[in-house]
């Protein structure tokens, strides 16, 4: 049956159930299919949740991610990507990592504020930060609430390095910020495409702009002099492997500097969501591609092992490495991001700072 066929398949959602949520004692079920419970699962609208956190930055000591420090003003994502690792952190506010990841977000308006506040510590001194290193900071309700525009604001006021990673076109809409952050070294955009393929696109991150459209992203990005690097990520072999060097390639031909990539990893309930979907959306080669992730993950789905976790091995990885590294030799040979210029960095302690 073909996922255009299936009459299961919810269009316009990445998940297809909502798993439990381990942290809570009770959950809701389908008992009747024809009674009161038939709607439990209907593609239900997307709904926005209020939070006000008392600090913004988080910083990874994971060794695989050592002293990174992002910004999430979003919890939860409309993109709605199958395979996204941040759906197990919806668990924590009570939610499922299914379609509730995708259409119950939790905002952040407080963000800006908190992000002055951040550089006005005694004692701070610059650091890259990056947007989006949970979810995506340019998804569709951005458009509305500008979080993510403030908080690029404080970032031009204070000097201060930072890192996007997005695949949604809105961030052309910031151009004038980023364009002024990069003139001074202090942006770097990193434009992720998992897919040239729009079938696979609308299957496997059904709200997120066209692959095509981020290539245009990057190429008008670059015309401003906003340095961009693809992510080629992630590499699901078996569905978007063969197309890692016709990423790369269109990439660098619109003006791309680098390049990076990870392979898919299935941890926690993502390991159950996406070998529901992947059964749904192509169940001729279900079972290949999730044998071909377990051969990247010593034989299992869900990897927590540092090295390996982010990168895979093995032979199917040793591929996947093999052709990512050839593409780049290829197309990017001589190209590199350009260095933040940490030294710009200005503090405004003890003076009148809020624009909020």
């Amino acid at each position: 049956m073909s996922h255009a066929e299936n009459d299961e398949f919810f269009k316009g959602r990445g998940a297809q159930v909502n798993t439990h949520n381990k942290f809570l004692k009770n959950k809701y079920v389908l008992e009747h299919i024809e009674g009161l419970d038939e709607q439990l699962l209907e593609n239900t609208h997307t709904q926005l949740f209020e939070e006000t956190p008392k600090k913004i930055v988080s910083e990874s000591n994971s060794p695989d991610l050592s002293h990174m420090y992002s910004i999430n003003p979003y919890q939860g994502c409309e993109h709605g990507c199958i395979y996204c690792y941040a759906r197990n952190s919806h668990e924590y506010y009570g939610f499922s990592a299914g379609l509730d990841f995708e259409r119950k977000i939790i905002v952040k308006r407080n963000a800006p504020e908190l992000l002055e506040k951040y550089f006005n510590k005694k004692g701070y001194e610059p650091v890259s930060i990056m947007l989006s290193g949970n979810t995506d900071c340019y998804q569709p309700i951005e458009r509305k609430l500008k979080i993510t525009r403030g908080l690029l604001e404080v970032f031009l006021r204070y000097r201060n390095p930072v890192s996007i990673i997005t695949k949604n076109n809105v961030i052309l809409r910031d151009m004038d910020i980023l364009s002024e952050l990069a003139s001074m070294k202090l942006a770097h955009v990193n434009v992720s495409i998992t897919t040239l393929n729009e079938s696979l696109r609308q299957k496997l991150e059904p709200r997120t702009v066209t692959g095509m459209s981020r290539l245009a992203v990057i190429q008008k990005l670059t015309e401003r002099g906003i340095p961009c690097r693809v992510m080629v990520a992630p590499i699901i072999p078996g569905l978007n492997s063969n197309e890692i060097p016709d990423i790369i390639k269109a990439a660098a031909d619109r003006g791309a500097v680098s390049a990076g990539f990870t392979i898919v990893r299935l941890n926690g309930a993502i390991a159950e969501i996406f070998t529901d979907w992947v059964h749904k959306a192509y169940p001729d080669r279900a079972e290949k591609v999730l044998n071909m992730i377990k051969a990247c993950h010593d034989g299992r789905l869900n990897d927590s092992d540092f090295g390996r976790r982010m990168s895979g091995e093995g032979h199917v990885a040793q591929s996947i490495h093999q052709l990512y590294r050839m593409a780049c030799v290829r197309f990017l040979a001589g190209r590199e991001m350009p260095p933040y210029d940490y030294s710009l960095f200005t503090p405004k302690r003890g003076k009148q700072t809020s624009m909020f």
